[in-house]
């Protein structure tokens, strides 16, 4: 008798599945059939079939189309396991839907599902940064925002955290001096509005420095921080990672969902792309708008890709929720730089 076969979070990437479905069905331990990750949860793949069916409904056969797994993969970044290609992730979803012929069949998404979120944000953006900077016209569709922020909250945040300061002198800045500055000399942030404190972190020593954009040759004081368990922060650096359409109980819900994703993505563009420092004051209106929203939406901060580094950075809302630890120097050995074609 031939032993059924078992998938696992793994081969999907979803944290939805990973998180809150496969625990509640029960799963058993041991090696994944498709993706080969030892000691994981397993289920059998049918039990996954009423989450997938509500999810694939939202696309249509369509002959110029592409695969469902395609699709699935391209939209919500399933599958994402190395082993998982278009054939084994074929194989998997056709049996979680009991149907070997529909993974062969070409799909498009339906047209049903239209959203202006991104379309809007833009208005939003350009009236912000030169016509009207308190009291905008376009409106900010509040409601919908603040549904797709909860859809982001960060898991498993790091406890510790850095921030850099380049040293002018020979000694060592206190710890004391090394978090957010006072409220009269707080300038314009990627995050912050001038006037109102916010403590930008790393993730690394190295981000942290990267992140004062230092020369070689100089010395960076980077003080370690601890946040608390319950720090409650957005995660913008992957949302098309994040959302997990499993989660969603109707499938007009996860349509439109599909369509507001680029939205959520363009907003974690705001806080990553870069700026020159001559144009910060404007160009971080924007940013310094979406995290004033995310504030007011009861979050303590902001979690983004380093524009100069390849580490994560959290912006806190409230400096005081970060406690200093110790001070250590580092020596900026090399700065690199990567030049385009303009």
């Amino acid at each position: 008798m031939s032993v059924p076969q078992r998938c696992c979070p793994e081969c999907f990437g979803d944290r939805g599945l990973r998180k809150s479905i496969i625990p509640s069905l029960t799963p058993g331990r041991g090696v994944c059939s498709f993706c080969g990750t030892a000691d994981v949860d397993l289920v059998e793949p049918r039990t996954l079939g009423d989450y997938f069916e509500l999810l694939t409904n939202i696309y249509e056969p369509d002959p110029a189309g592409k695969l469902l797994v395609e699709w699935l993969k391209d939209d919500w970044q399933l599958f994402s396991h190395p082993r998982m290609d278009v054939h084994a992730a074929k194989a998997l979803l056709a049996e979680i839907l009991n149907d070997g012929e529909i993974v062969r069949q070409p799909y498009s998404p339906s047209a049903a599902y239209i959203s202006d979120e991104l379309d809007s944000w833009a208005k939003l953006r350009d009236e912000l940064m030169y016509r009207n900077r308190y009291f905008p016209e376009e409106p900010l569709h509040a409601a919908r925002l603040a549904q797709l922020l909860d859809y982001l909250q960060a898991d498993d945040l790091p406890l510790t955290w850095y921030r850099a300061r380049i040293r002018t002198g020979n000694d060592i800045i206190p710890i004391a001096e090394m978090s957010a500055p006072p409220a009269r000399l707080v300038s314009h942030g990627r995050a912050n509005p001038p006037g109102i404190p916010y403590l930008y972190l790393g993730s690394a020593p190295e981000t942290a420095a990267a992140e004062v954009r230092p020369h070689t040759g100089e010395v960076a004081c980077v003080a370690d921080f601890t946040i608390g368990r319950g720090i409650k922060a957005v995660d913008l650096r992957n949302p098309r990672q994040l959302v997990s359409p499993f989660l969603l109980a109707d499938e007009d819900e996860i349509g439109l969902l599909r369509v507001d994703i680029a939205f959520l993505e363009h907003l974690g563009d705001e806080l990553t792309r870069p700026v020159m420092p001559q144009g910060a004051a404007i160009d971080y209106v924007p940013s310094q708008y979406l995290c004033e929203f995310i504030k007011k939406c009861g979050y303590d901060g902001v979690v983004y890709r380093s524009s100069v580094s390849d580490g994560i950075n959290l912006a806190l809302f409230d400096p005081a929720k970060a406690v200093g630890g110790a001070v250590a120097l580092y020596n900026i050995t090399r700065v690199s730089v990567e030049v385009t074609p303009a």
